[in-house]
């Protein structure tokens, strides 16, 4: 990963602004038109989960201001995150944590999300968990309209959090509504509109 000399950074001058906030952080939620990337995973036989849970890596990568973190006090551009979605098997209860590489094309990634989630006999494997990662969660059994996540966030968290739930037929489209939270201090709403342009240019592209 690249530090980032602070000095001459654009935009050093509002992220020392949101620096200041006790909570840095802010949601927005939006809905998008899943219908290609839902018939190209049916079509191939893939989850459509799965498949969507690559796209928005894809996506967010492809927007330098999702890639920002900070450690040791210092801010730094990774190379890229990578997923850490919730699952549930078959018939299961509860749900687990499963973190792994977003490597090779949408197919492998699906089938081997599917072959990890489904050999994963714990709830979250910490030793995966690190500070570039996505956090993916998803309610399919409503449509969802707004979401907070738990716990208290330390303001020098930078990962993002996207969650959406069941997509609604509206002619033509199948509409679904996503809920993103993310860092102030690196990422404004402009780059939010970057990542669905990118996420949408990625689904038309299936």
């Amino acid at each position: 990963m690249k530090e980032i000399d602070m000095l001459t950074w654009p935009r050093r001058e509002i992220f020392e602004f949101f620096s200041h906030t006790s909570r840095p952080f802010y949601s927005v939620g939006f809905r998008m038109d899943v219908a290609k990337a839902y018939r190209f995973a049916k079509a191939k036989g893939l989850s459509f989960y799965y498949a969507m849970t690559y796209l928005v890596t894809e996506a967010m990568n492809r927007v330098e201001a999702f890639r920002y973190a900070i450690c040791d006090g210092k801010v730094y551009l990774l190379p890229r995150r990578e997923p850490s979605f919730t699952d549930m098997k078959k018939d299961a209860q509860f749900f687990h944590i499963c973190t792994m590489s977003a490597e090779g094309s949408i197919e492998e990634f699906c089938r081997k999300a599917a072959e990890n989630s489904s050999s994963q006999e714990c709830f979250i494997n910490y030793a995966d968990e690190r500070g570039d990662l996505i956090y993916v969660s998803c309610l399919p059994w409503l449509e969802l309209t707004g979401l907070t996540n738990e716990g208290e966030l330390a303001k020098d968290d930078t990962i993002p959090r996207i969650s959406w739930g069941k997509f609604v037929p509206e002619g033509d489209k199948l509409m679904m509504g996503f809920s993103l939270e993310v860092n102030h201090r690196f990422i404004d709403g402009a780059d939010i509109g970057r990542f669905t342009a990118e996420l949408e240019k990625l689904m038309d592209e299936l």
